[in-house]
């Protein structure tokens, strides 16, 4: 089988960047271990920056269609009991968005099988060879491959890429399940997430309740032993677990999926090994806390996805595909460094020393500019990639006397000139790469009147920039 890009691994990370090379025109087709979509929760959310990234593709809103109805709970750091406030910087989901991880890898796996893209199951990747012209994983060859295939990558292995951190030193379970009774000491609302962590009977929890009576249990042993990363989750390690924490009263009823976890972190020295590329959890792992693998695997996605189709598409300018490590690699290593900070804070051991910093950290938080600073390092919004501008603000705009939003002007994935002046710029070359839109709007600009966006949503270039517009696209387009 022939393809431009093999994407292996169909997790969020890897069908959202197979959709990105197909809005381009690439052809892709994406190996995935696994025979059957998982269906455990996993993330139970979406950091708001991810769904802004969403709304730029216009995938969002079906999403969230389908789900329930919540009241909007602002987000954490460590589990401390302060909601992270993201309204500060201006977007429009300024909470998580409840949202399932199974439910947006179906989301994305439906509209890839529509458009045509193989997505195939039980093909597990034990062979990787590439050279100047291609890259093979087993009878499937392509141009480019991108390793999405977690932790435990398989690419990663099979090229003997070296994955540099620390092991973990503790071990615990996610499960998702149901009860078929409950003391008062179990949670029957939704709420801040600083409301659900306990300790009892040498073990921590965190129960929190999902939809249709479904619940995500996290849990481990306060001394950080547990069963090795292969053993399967049992009913019995789950009911254990229940009633030290939640006493006698809580039984479990089904358990419908569970995995394990640790506090493991490493990270790659090097997102680009010639033609093969890692993003999500195949290039960098953290302690799961607060939707951040999510948040980076998304955001790897749409970064990569642009550079890689301008490269096959022939007008990438040099260097281009390089800064996909550049940029995204410190974001990571930054993740990295502040859940390494939540571990520590979060403890649960509760010793003094932890207990002391807790309770500093509360106290910041409070603080409003604390709270934004923190606020948009956990949300991702406050990224900036060097030499670039801020995201992109989703004004609400009109354009030929309609409203429209902003993000809806990004849907395709091509770049964007946005002209809030009436005013048209010469393109050239790149009016092929590049949409040129006049709009108006009454929002808060800052004085600027023409803004270049990237496809991923990052402004390249204002009015107001010393540099030339058309040097400005010679960079990013070519």
């Amino acid at each position: 089988m022939r393809t431009q890009v093999i994407v292996v691994g169909a997790g969020p990370t890897g069908l959202m960047l197979a959709y990105e090379l197909t809005l381009a025109g690439v052809s892709v087709v994406v190996l995935e271990k696994q025979r059957e979509r998982g269906i455990q929760s996993r993330a139970g959310g979406l950091q708001p920056r991810t769904a802004e990234v969403l709304d730029l593709r216009g995938l969002l809103d079906p999403l969230l269609d389908d789900a329930q109805p919540s009241d909007p709970i602002g987000g954490h750091f460590a589990m401390l009991p302060v909601e992270l406030d993201c309204r500060p910087w201006r977007t429009r989901h300024p909470h998580l968005v409840k949202l399932p991880q199974a439910r947006l890898e179906a989301h994305l796996e439906r509209l890839l099988v529509g458009r045509g893209v193989p997505v195939l199951r039980g093909h597990e990747v034990t062979e990787v060879e590439q050279d100047a012209d291609g890259v093979r994983a087993g009878d499937v060859h392509g141009d480019y491959l991108v390793a999405c295939d977690g932790a435990h990558s398989a690419v990663r292995s099979l090229l003997g890429v070296p994955f540099p951190g620390r092991a973990g030193r503790m071990s615990a379970v996610a499960a998702d399940l149901t009860l078929a009774s409950r003391s008062d000491a179990v949670p029957t609302a939704q709420g801040h997430f600083s409301r659900y962590p306990r300790t009892a009977g040498g073990f921590f929890a965190i129960l929190h309740p999902l939809d249709d009576g479904l619940y995500r249990m996290l849990f481990g042993k306060l001394t950080g032993d547990g069963p090795g990363r292969r053993a399967p989750v049992t009913a019995d390690e789950v009911s254990e677990a229940l009633h030290a924490v939640y006493g006698p009263g809580t039984e479990l009823g089904a358990l419908r999926a569970a995995s394990r976890f640790s506090d493991a972190e490493r990270q790659v020295e090097r997102y680009r090994e010639n033609r093969v590329f890692f993003a999500g959890d195949a290039a960098h792992i953290h302690m799961p806390i607060g939707g951040q693998g999510v948040n980076l695997g998304i955001q790897d996605a749409v970064n990569l996805g642009w550079k890689l189709a301008a490269a096959l598409n022939g007008w990438a300018p040099a260097g281009l595909l390089d800064s996909y490590h550049d940029e995204r690699h410190p974001v990571a290593a930054r993740v990295l460094r502040h859940t390494r900070a939540q571990s520590l804070i979060t403890n649960p051991g509760r010793d003094e020393d932890a207990a002391a910093v807790r309770e500093l950290m509360t106290e910041l938080l409070r603080l409003p500019d604390a709270n934004r600073y923190i606020a948009g390092m956990m949300s991702g919004l406050d990224l900036r990639y060097p030499g670039l501008g801020p995201r992109l603000t989703d004004y609400d705009l009109t354009v030929d006397d309609r409203p429209t939003r902003a993000s809806d002007l990004l849907h395709t994935g091509q770049g964007l000139l946005l002209c809030l002046d009436g005013r048209t710029r010469q393109l050239g070359r790149h009016s092929d790469r590049v949409r040129q839109v006049l709009a108006s709007t009454t929002e808060d600009t800052a004085d600027t009147t023409a803004l270049l966006v990237r496809p991923d949503g990052y402004i390249a270039w204002t009015d107001t920039d010393e540099q030339p517009l058309d040097e400005a696209l010679g960079r990013w387009f070519g």
